[in-house]
């Protein structure tokens, strides 16, 4: 049995998987190939994708797409549309304006913001299951996906190493990190996965979780920003204000089965009080979490307790 590890640049992002199997080179030359397939298909800054064919026809026509696209642009609907959620996958005009992360960056002004929070109702996300068609109501909408790609793409992979038989396994998608099985270390049975202070540079642990066939995923205010005029902006919007969202959260954490399920609720959680984001975490059923705050304190959901290093 072979372990093999390989690096790729894509998505915006540095990707590292690992895989123990006896044809790991194959398998891990198969996972490059999807991997740039996927990038393309949901990309919100590719003017070639398929997810940019639907925004470019905003206004004007529905668009037939991928079932994997048309998919994940339901779940993200849906989301979108839950009550007091901070996830909005028709956010694309305010991304697109502020741009933080890019160098082109800058701060829109209130008028222009205003504006734009005007072309982000998901309500106007129309899709027609029987066509598998998507149509964007108004001109100026824009679907961005980056909240859900990643770890959408994450459980793809996972499953497609799972279906080659697969046993052991480590997906990192830029901070979407699932484990496949037991890790490499078999005393253990489990990957240890490190949760950034986000007051310090990379690799410096808070503290870490321990899992086997799950996935976490963290996001944070500390991953790019904007400074102008002396001010620092972050780059997780508030999709209701249009603004960098203001909460005592510094980074979010969950732990979950799947990786999307992971990127849906670090997205419609961040924006709450860490108080509110705990409180509603121990509401759900197979979702944990864990918040560190602008201060720097650890504060974690019932289940984490017992799967903390």
């Amino acid at each position: 049995m072979e372990q093999k590890s390989k690096t790729l640049h894509l998505m915006g992002t540095v990707i590292d998987l690992l895989i123990e199997h006896e044809s790991a080179d194959a398998l891990l030359t198969e996972v490059s190939n999807r991997l740039k397939e996927y990038e393309h298909r949901f990309s919100a800054n590719d003017p070639s994708s398929e997810l940019m064919a639907i925004n470019r026809n905003a206004g004007i026509q529905p668009v037939f797409v991928q079932s994997e696209l048309y998919h994940l642009i339901k779940i993200g609907k849906f989301h979108s549309c839950a009550p007091d959620s901070h996830l909005n996958i028709a956010i694309g005009p305010l991304v697109q304006s502020w741009r933080i992360g890019f160098k082109d960056a800058k701060v829109p002004s209130g008028i222009e913001i205003d504006m734009l929070l005007e072309k982000t109702d998901p309500q106007n996300i129309i899709l027609n299951d029987e066509e598998q068609t998507v149509y964007l109501t108004e001109k100026g909408m824009l679907i961005d996906l980056g909240c859900l790609a990643k770890g959408y793409i994450a459980d793809l992979v996972n499953d497609y190493l799972k279906r080659m038989g697969v046993a052991s396994g480590l997906i990192n998608l830029g901070g979407n990190i699932v484990g496949l099985g037991p890790s490499p270390d078999h005393e253990k049975n489990y990957w240890k996965i490190g949760i950034q202070n986000p007051n310090l540079a990379r690799k410096n642990y808070l503290t870490a979780l321990k899992i086997a066939n799950q996935s976490v995923v963290t996001s944070g205010v500390y991953e790019r920003s904007l400074v102008s005029e002396g001010k620092t902006y972050h780059h997780i919007l508030d999709p209701h204000t249009g603004y960098p969202t203001k909460t005592d959260v510094a980074s979010l954490t969950i732990r979950s089965e799947l990786s999307l399920e992971g990127e849906i609720w670090t997205t419609r959680l961040y924006g709450k009080s860490s108080d509110e984001v705990i409180k509603e975490l121990n509401q759900l059923e197979g979702i944990d979490g864990l918040v560190v705050t602008k201060d720097g304190k650890i504060v974690y959901s019932n289940g984490l307790e017992e799967i903390m290093v």
